[in-house]
């Protein structure tokens, strides 16, 4: 099955993803007026049966204003000259966005309490550095 592959357990099929080609403004010298270089790629995350329901929410949530009220993700290209380079920057972006949602969040973090010893060393180092200012404060009023 060709495809596109983002991880070891994520292979999208290249029919999921839709490319459509416009008009890019920036560089491109006189073919910036008359050449589609600049690459849309739209993906549609909510049908796509490549997509763990997990992984489809965090990637909604990573989208952000890229993806559509309908679950379809948008993707602008146009940094580069040429049509195989934007597409080739847009399809890395998409695997990179969904790479990311893969990755299951950190577990919650755990609150801890200092042992009673940890306690103990901390005001013994506290009295110690509380001693040594207080010689210091001796000597300087008698100079």
């Amino acid at each position: 099955m060709p495809g596109i592959r983002v991880s070891d357990a994520i292979v999208l099929d290249e029919s999921e993803v839709e490319e459509s080609f416009l008009r890019a403004s920036g560089p491109g010298g006189q073919n910036v007026n008359k050449l589609e270089t600049a690459v849309q790629l739209r993906f549609d995350a909510a049908r796509s049966p490549s997509l763990p329901e997990a992984v489809r929410e965090r990637l909604a949530r990573l989208a952000g204003r890229r993806m559509t009220r309908e679950g379809v993700l948008v993707i602008t290209a146009r940094r580069h000259r040429t049509q195989e380079r934007n597409r080739a920057e847009a399809l890395e972006r998409l695997a990179a966005l969904i790479r990311q949602a893969a990755e299951p969040p950190p577990p919650p973090r755990r609150p801890t309490r200092p042992s009673r010893a940890a306690r103990r060393r901390r005001l013994e180092a506290k009295a110690r550095r509380g001693a040594l200012k207080r010689l210091r404060a001796g000597r300087a009023a008698e100079e």
